[in-house]
């Protein structure tokens, strides 16, 4: 629990670059309807900065270029083959760290107004450095829950496995 809130309070305390209500138009989802009717997606980026040379020197060459940044989330947006938020978001986090070597984003996926009395629903993921601290315990959360359902037989045939 201690390296979660360290690690939280670090991004808390960073520099990064904020992208908000990026409007974007897809077709994602499960449902019939939803491949083939675009819906419009928001993204929120906070995108951690590689370093603060760019507040002394002014110049672009030294900052992270946001307006690339959205326009290859746009062609994302265009042409993809992901169904769920929760892919859409990875595949999100993986280009700004890979393609514009961000230190760390946290990517928030939204869809406005999908079912009656609901504002909006989404999913928010952070990924890159100490990212992994958090998804371990994700990860053994995700581990206790299974071990829970199998001795209360929720989970059947992996109950059935492990007996074997």
């Amino acid at each position: 629990m201690f390296g979660i809130v360290v690690y939280l309070e670090s991004i808390m305390e960073s520099d990064h670059i904020l992208i908000r209500d990026l409007k974007l138009e897809t077709l994602i989802g499960v449902y019939a309807w939803e491949k083939t009717l675009p819906q419009t997606v928001l993204l929120d980026l906070d995108i951690g900065m590689v370093s603060g040379k760019v507040f002394e020197s002014g110049l672009l060459e030294d900052a992270l270029d946001y307006s690339q940044v959205v326009k290859r989330l746009r062609a994302l947006a265009e042409k993809h083959d992901h169904l769920l938020l929760e892919r859409f978001a990875e595949a999100v986090a993986q280009i700004v760290l890979e393609e514009f070597q961000a230190p760390w984003v946290r990517v928030r996926v939204r869809k406005p107004a999908l079912f009656p009395g609901v504002k909006e629903i989404g999913v928010e993921i952070t990924r890159g450095q100490g990212s992994e601290v958090r998804n371990q315990g994700s990860e053994k959360r995700l581990t206790r829950r299974r071990e829970t359902a199998k001795k209360k037989g929720v989970i059947a045939s992996e109950a059935k496995q492990s007996s074997q």
